[in-house]
């Protein structure tokens, strides 16, 4: 396994050593910073400016560090996760992009496939393409399936499409060639005559991006990095730039999909796997919670102010992906299986033609935000309905500095409640219902829709909002067991800190697993064990873990499994172990297995990890005494199955270590509140996680569960 490398020393003397992570949501920009020295841990959340959110990030942490004392000189290691790039894709906000690809090969991205996202709707809108038609230029040339030349490769046509994509001023170029995952040397001579021709422009090939077959995915992944480089270049630049500004001296790190936190540089190359960079540090964080607790099999349930992600981690590991849609387009990276919808606390209620109450996608954001927040909202959201039903303090949040206005929450639900004809209580629990049942919906699809039963799981509840939603979702999914962290609107970004450097690399062997394609096997090996070593060369890394995999099926099929190999080199007798774990494997997924039929590998994979130093875990300092010091109010707070009732308000920070309350309850913290249903348990311990019991009986059938209603 990996082992520290020379980015990985801390500073010995001269002052403390200071690492900050930095998680950038759509609503609030969340910040944690820890000291090496003293082991404490510092707090910091912040709205998120829509217009720069680089400059937003500075300002947090400029005041993170000043408000605790921390030295910016002692600033050792800086961690980013961010939403940019997944925003810039559902927004449209990608740059114009040009397409150089193989003659014939030009509408691909718009022949797309057979499939549609739903059988029974023909109106669907297609994805508009990141290089529009006039953008896409043909050129002459062919290398077959075997990589073997067919036709040299017509320079003197990718000369003219750089004049012609000059004329379109696009800012990005993207070169795709049919199977240049078996021989790159025409899109490495393409991508030579481009750059020579046009110094300056962002660009890059299929073959450096996707190693992979399959023309559409490689194309749609290509073609999506190259309209993200000039994004995220630009932001990154202003973010390092405002960094060294503040006096802040290491180069900071962004957080990837896969859970690795890799330099600039490599994020500036590939910006496509940064899609899930925010979320997956609360897949880290729950990771190492996990472990810390000796919970091995989670679902986490992270529900921000614009959206909510979810994560199935079965037996400690987070479950993984290779592809994943981005604005209705296939991009093949590798990540973690986070399913996101839009469903958080500034999602916005509305009433569609036909009179039914909807709620989301849209959010009212940061600016002008919920009502509630006295900025100028005039929506109502499901903020504004949890304050009408009292689940929301009614004077402040972050610890005071965020003054609330619940009769402006109380008008704008009253404006949506005339329009449905009912109360106003009634079209607040309305919305509490339905933002609760679309991410009952999004839970059900990383479990049940993977053939794992959730009750088996222990919901993690965390971001700004989870903890406030997490029972009613649990409740209505069977699960009996929900895990509020110390610091659950700040965990994303705590996980950051924990993050290896990480990178995944693959190419395409379409061959049979016979011992007659041994040698081809190995060289494909050894070309991604060279790619990954110059990549953690880059990375200022000097040792690390490579593990490998590859992707097997039996030859007919278009789909494979992702299986582990013992090492980065096959002989005959590991061939036939991975041949017998593969029959295995497909009977376990699929219920029968074909061992008089032959196996094709399709892909290698490798994986290269670094190690980090693991941030100490925060220090809990054991509380005594009663409830009362930790009572806030009591205050009529809306439940289902009750009404309105007299419920007590506790301030976290004050609850006794190891405390026992049956519910119903209200626990306020700086960057959360939880709440608990009447009748259900909660427990403290002395690490200072709430486990919430809610009483359901393992057997007990559920809706969401049975193949029901699953969302509206």
């Amino acid at each position: 396994m990996g082992f520290m490398g020379k980015n990985n020393v801390l500073r010995r003397g001269g002052g403390s050593v200071v690492w900050v992570g930095m998680d950038t949501g759509g609503t609030f920009t969340d910040l944690v910073a820890v000291d090496f020295e003293s082991g404490r841990y510092h707090y910091h959340k912040v709205p998120t400016p829509t217009s720069d959110p680089a400059r937003g990030l500075l300002d947090g942490i400029a005041e993170l560090l000043d408000q605790n004392g921390l030295a910016r000189s002692d600033v050792a290691f800086l961690v980013l996760g961010t939403t940019l790039a997944t925003n810039a894709v559902i927004e449209g906000k990608w740059v114009p992009t040009g397409l150089i690809t193989t003659a014939g090969f030009r509408d691909t991205l718009e022949l797309a496939r057979q499939r549609r996202p739903h059988y029974f709707n023909l109106d669907i809108p297609k994805p508009v393409p990141p290089a529009a038609r006039d953008c896409r230029i043909e050129v002459g040339g062919r290398i077959a399936h075997d990589g073997s030349e067919v036709a040299p490769l017509a320079e003197d046509d990718v000369r003219r499409a750089v004049e012609r994509l000059k004329g379109k001023k696009v800012e990005a170029v993207a070169i795709c060639f049919v199977h240049a995952y078996a021989n790159p040397a025409h899109e490495e001579r393409a991508k030579a005559l481009v750059a020579d021709l046009w110094p300056g422009i962002y660009l890059c090939s299929s073959s450096e991006v996707l190693a992979e077959f399959r023309e559409f995915e490689r194309f749609a992944t290509t073609t999506v990095n190259a309209s993200l480089m000039p994004v995220m270049d630009r932001y990154l630049e202003r973010f390092e730039r405002g960094a060294a500004d503040l006096g802040i001296r290491p180069m900071p790190r962004v957080m990837q999909s896969n859970g690795g936190a890799v330099s600039p540089g490599a994020v500036r190359k590939l910006p496509i796997n940064t899609f899930f960079s925010g979320p997956a540090g609360g897949v880290i964080g729950s990771v190492g919670l996990g472990k810390h607790l000796g919970l091995n099999d989670l679902i986490t349930f992270d529900m921000g102010g614009t959206s909510t992600d979810v994560c199935l981690i079965r037996e400690g590991e987070p479950a993984q992906k290779s592809e994943r849609l981005m604005g209705g387009f296939p991009v093949r990276t590798r990540t973690f299986d986070i399913h996101t919808i839009g469903a958080g606390g500034g999602s916005i209620a509305w009433i569609d033609a036909g009179g039914l109450l909807k709620v989301g996608p849209q959010s009212a954001g940061a600016y002008p935000g919920p009502a509630a927040y006295g900025r100028g909202g005039k929506l109502p959201t499901v903020t504004d309905a949890n304050a009408v039903l009292g689940r929301l303090n009614p004077q402040a949040l972050l610890g005071g500095r965020m003054s609330m206005h619940p009769e402006k929450s109380r008008a704008v639900i009253e404006e949506l409640a005339g329009r449905l004809r009912v109360d106003a209580i009634k079209a607040a629990a309305g919305v509490i219902e339905i933002i609760n049942a679309n991410m009952i919906g999004a839970v059900r699809v990383i479990s049940v829709e993977q053939g794992e039963d959730p009750r088996n799981f222990t919901l993690v509840a965390f971001g700004g909002a989870g903890p406030l939603h997490a029972a009613d979702v649990a409740r209505n999914m069977g699960i009996r067991k929900v895990l509020v962290p110390p610091r659950p609107g700040l965990l994303s970004a705590i996980g950051l800190l924990h993050a290896d450097v990480r990178g995944d690399f693959s190419l395409t062997r379409l061959l049979r697993a016979g011992p007659e394609n041994l040698k081809a096997l190995n060289h494909g090996l050894e070309e991604l064990k060279k790619r990954g070593a110059a990549w953690l060369e880059g990375e200022g890394e000097e040792h690390a873990s490579f593990d490998w995999f590859a992707d097997l099926r039996y030859i007919g099929q278009n789909f494979e499994l992702l299986m582990a190999l013992k090492s980065g080199e096959l002989d005959d007798p590991s061939l036939v172990r991975l041949i017998n774990s593969f029959h295995r494997r497909h009977k376990d997924s699929y219920g029968y297995d074909m061992r008089g039929q032959p196996i094709e590998i399709v892909n290698l994979r490798l994986m290269v990890t670094a190690k980090r130093r693991t941030p100490p875990h925060e220090s809990v300092r054991l509380k005594r005494g009663d409830f009362k010091a930790a009572l806030i109010e009591q205050r009529k707070v809306w439940f289902p199955e009750t009404g309105f009732i007299a419920t007590p308000v506790y301030d976290r920070d004050r609850l006794p270590a190891e405390c026992r309350l049956t519910g119903p309850a209200v626990i306020e913290q700086m960057d959360a509140t939880a709440v608990v249903p009447p009748t259900a348990r909660l427990k403290g311990d002395k690490l200072g996680y709430l486990h919430l019991d809610l009483g359901i009986s393992r057997a007990k059938p559920d809706k969401f569960l049975s193949g029901g209603r699953h969302g509206p």
